[in-house]
């Protein structure tokens, strides 16, 4: 029980407390955005947005990062990303090619996660490249959907800008993760190998 309590105490930060809040905010959000009210799930959206920026600026200034942060923030991440996306497929075909390139990076990097943990590495808490990509994502969509749900305006050219400099932030981010993945798969060979060494030296 004490044990309980130290954990709970420990894990009980404010960046914390955003994720779960991120997390929590999904269900509304999709409600909303399949309903078409398109301003109560820009409300959403945004405070899931803001939240996601300023959680890890948080718990780096006031010493709060914690291990359980490191995996929330991320699944927050790419529950509310998944939620968006299925959402804005649905309703507007037009950004279907951020969906598809999305959904691919976020399931490549759920299974790099999955296979660091299968070798007991932890994986890499968010980057500032990822957090930039997510924010890029925020203001590109939000743009796309309120011109068209909201104000009834549409420019061809003015969605392939956003949807490109979207899809190059995605890609840049991914590339950055994948630089870090190989490094951790690489460190964690070089050093089961040298334990290997030291044993048959013994």
């Amino acid at each position: 029980m004490d044990k309980f309590k130290a954990y709970f105490k420990r894990n009980l930060t404010i960046p914390n407390i955003l994720s779960v809040i991120r997390l929590v905010i999904i269900i509304p959000l999709v409600i909303s955005f399949l309903h078409e009210s398109y301003i109560e799930a820009g409300i959403y959206l945004l405070i899931s947005g803001l939240s996601d920026m300023f959680d890890g600026a948080i718990a780096r200034k006031f010493n709060q990062v914690t291990q359980l942060g490191k995996i929330l923030d991320p699944i927050a991440d790419k529950l509310t990303l998944i939620a968006v996306v299925i959402c804005l497929a649905v309703l507007f075909p037009d950004v279907l090619p951020i969906v598809v390139i999305l959904m691919l990076k976020d399931i490549i990097m759920l299974i790099g996660g999955a296979i660091l943990l299968c070798m007991k590495i932890r994986p890499p808490a968010a980057k500032w490249y990822g957090k930039v990509a997510t924010a890029i994502f925020y203001v590109s969509i939000t743009t796309i959907v309120c011109l068209s749900a909201i104000f009834d305006y549409k420019n061809w050219v003015l969605d392939v800008i956003l949807m490109s400099l979207t899809v190059i932030a995605m890609i840049v981010a991914f590339v950055s993760y994948a630089v870090i993945f190989v490094k951790l798969v690489k460190n964690r060979k070089n050093l089961v190998n040298d334990n290997s060494n030291e044993k048959e030296s013994s």
